[in-house]
């Protein structure tokens, strides 16, 4: 096996591990507004403490980097708003959902895909030092993937999507890391600058998509008490598991 194959395949592996994350939810029956609410909670808390891990690496490869690739990532999320939003509510759907829902699900689905790339730059780097660094780099986003998959799903399945297509939209949300680490590994030296850009935007469309999207539904649909105390719980979780990472 060549050396751009296992690249290719390792990257896939990580995109597969983000459909794991769907699996909770085969347990999760009753969808009432609490726990649609829960789910946005525990969603924001997780793209939260996700964000928190992807600023701290990112600043070890550039910090004033890091700032703009967050402010772009903020920009672009308001432009994607902007953009669904100038869209005829009949005509904007997403899987059974329509309107208000479908641009609800559509901006997760933005944010967590463009998210991805800088994953799959990460790993396709990472393969620069070495398969022992690449396999441990590897293994820790594919695990970190997992989380990933619980929050898209947080969002999917209480508009009535199966846990099988949360899965399915869990795993192509992280295509591009396979996508993109095959070029970062045959030109390493040229995409190794561009990492922190890479995850400041990530971590800035995400705390934002949290803070404008996520955080209000929940609070809006369940008890603030409730809300506040698993959104707390998962960003400490989530940065607790990215440090034994």
């Amino acid at each position: 096996m060549n050396d751009v194959t296992l690249v290719f395949l390792y990257a896939l592996a990580t995109a597969v591990a983000t459909g794991l994350g769907a699996l909770p939810f085969l347990f999760v029956r009753d969808l009432s507004d609490r726990v649609v609410a829960l789910s946005n909670a525990v969603a924001a808390g997780l793209m939260l403490g996700a964000s928190f891990g992807l600023v701290s690496e990112g600043t070890v490869h550039g910090r004033v980097e890091t700032v703009i690739g967050a402010v772009l990532g903020v920009l672009f999320i308001l432009g994607t708003q902007r953009i669904l939003g100038g869209q005829d509510e009949e005509e904007l759907v997403f899987e059974a959902a329509t309107g208000e829902s479908a641009r609800k699900m559509l901006l997760m689905m933005i944010v967590m895909t463009v998210h991805s790339f800088s994953e799959g730059v990460a790993v396709g780097v990472s393969f620069g030092g070495g398969m022992t660094l690449a396999t441990v780099i590897t293994v820790a986003i594919a695990i970190h993937n997992v989380p990933e998959g619980v929050a898209i799903t947080a969002v999917l399945r209480p508009q009535g999507v199966s846990v099988l297509r949360c899965a399915g939209w869990s795993v192509f949300s992280s295509l591009p890391q396979p996508l993109m680490a095959v070029p970062a590994f045959l030109f390493v030296e040229a995409f190794r600058p561009a990492l922190p850009y890479g995850l400041g935007f990530a971590a800035g469309a995400m705390v934002f998509m949290v803070l404008v999207e996520l955080l209000p539904d929940a609070f809006e649909q369940g008890r603030r008490s409730s809300v506040a105390t698993v959104t707390t719980l998962s960003v400490v979780a989530m940065v607790l598991f990215q440090q034994w990472l």
